[in-house]
């Protein structure tokens, strides 16, 4: 058996790539500034499964079947959306109340989703400095999406906090949209690669807080 032959046959396998999944909510995307240009940004990279929900189900009559199966059929579920009323935009609720059934999604025998990353990528009109127990929204962004933090801890996933914009409706005139989705790109590429300390996120205020902190190198 020669040199080469030997490094071949115990050639260590590469990781298996995480799977994601992301449901993007706007309802006018083409007039988006953040969130537009983050969808296109990622359409090409290998992993990545875009769904627009308001493109696919205009009239709100969402597939369950389809959307479940595609929940079992990847590993990183994230929705995507800009922040309405301290939540999300109402095509992300109806598909919460229709697609996580009972015994699906949780319950005694709702196993589906255990152990799958489930984390919000929102675009946020105010300012960072309003969301904190002093400012205008008397909250942080993280406690603010409590109730979905809790949804994914009931059904058995896995809870990173959000990829955040702040100052979205300024974020092309303050030439802060390229870094934005430079940095998207990369959280994107470290999960799928198995490249981003889970640990370490889970304690930041926004995934994009301190991306020095989280991501691993190739």
């Amino acid at each position: 058996m020669t040199t080469t032959e030997s490094v071949k046959d115990f050639e260590i396998p590469s990781k298996t790539l995480r799977r994601i999944l992301l449901l993007l909510a706007h309802p006018s995307l083409n007039r988006s500034e953040a969130n537009r240009p983050m969808a296109e940004a990622v359409v090409d990279i290998d992993g990545i499964t875009l769904i627009d929900l308001y493109a696919e189900y205009p009239d709100f009559q969402i597939d369950i079947d389809r959307e479940q199966q595609r929940l079992l059929e990847h590993d990183v579920i994230i929705f995507q959306h800009p922040l309405y009323w301290y939540s999300t935009p109402a095509i992300l609720k109806e598909w919460q109340d229709l697609v996580l059934e009972h015994d699906f999604a949780y319950g005694s025998n709702g196993t589906a989703l255990h152990g799958k990353i489930f984390f919000n990528a929102l675009t946020a009109g105010g300012i960072e400095a309003a969301y904190r127990s002093e400012g205008y929204n008397h909250f942080t962004i993280r406690e603010l999406l409590h109730p979905l933090e809790q949804t994914a801890l009931l059904c058995g996933m896995t809870y990173l906090p959000p990829f955040a914009l702040f100052g979205s409706r300024m974020v092309v005139e303050e030439g802060r949209i390229g870094k934005h989705i430079a940095d998207w790109i990369r959280v994107l590429e470290a999960l799928r690669d198995d490249r981003l300390n889970i640990v370490i996120a889970q304690s930041l205020p926004r995934l994009n807080s301190d991306l020095n902190a989280i991501l691993e190198e190739d």
